[in-house]
């Protein structure tokens, strides 16, 4: 009796372990992530997070609201750990410098940090979508990518960080909506 006691105490063990290792990340910086810096969320964020989260319950759009939000906690920790703030947008000319994020980092970190949500079971009106992009040089915008979620409705949103710099709220907007910007600098 003793032994299986043991044996289940190392398993739980074990899978606290695991647990902390879902709340580190690989966060993309330097330009088309040039560079990977390991982020691991300290108990104190993730409970900041999941009380965020937490406030989001409501409908869709309170958990976009909360999105927002916790979006914000994670830029800031990874700005941390980088050691650099992010600028706004994107100085052209200027890759491959540590702690500076183009659209494609942006778009890969928010992405990873939507799934954490999702994995940790915090999204309950949307689920992660494959990133997205918009223009190509010939309809007169730069190319520029985004997360996704998606609601329960089938209606994608965007969640683009890149305008604002580390820590900033992201823009979280209807994807057509998010599809017909971009000209002239327009968000």
């Amino acid at each position: 009796m003793r032994r299986a006691f043991l044996i289940l105490l190392t398993a739980m063990a074990c899978t606290s372990i695991s647990d902390a290792h879902a709340q580190s990340f690989s966060v993309c910086h330097g330009y088309g992530c040039t560079f990977k810096t390991s982020v691991t969320l300290t108990p104190a964020e993730r409970s900041k997070i999941a009380s965020i989260m937490a406030g989001g319950r409501k409908s869709a759009e309170a958990e976009r609201a909360a999105v927002r939000k916790a979006v914000q906690v994670f830029e800031r920790r990874s700005t941390d750990v980088i050691g650099i703030r992010d600028r706004p947008k994107m100085d052209f000319g200027k890759g491959r410098e540590k702690g500076q994020m183009d659209c494609v980092d942006e778009a890969a970190n928010t992405g990873s940090f939507l799934s954490y949500l999702q994995r940790a079971g915090q999204l309950h009106y949307h689920t992660v979508g494959n990133r997205d992009s918009r223009g190509n040089f010939v309809d007169g915008r730069y190319p520029h990518f985004t997360a996704v979620l998606r609601d329960r409705t089938g209606t994608s949103w965007a969640v683009d960080s890149w305008y604002e710099p580390a820590g900033g709220p992201p823009d979280v907007m209807r994807l057509s909506e998010w599809q017909e910007r971009g000209y002239d600098g327009q968000r």
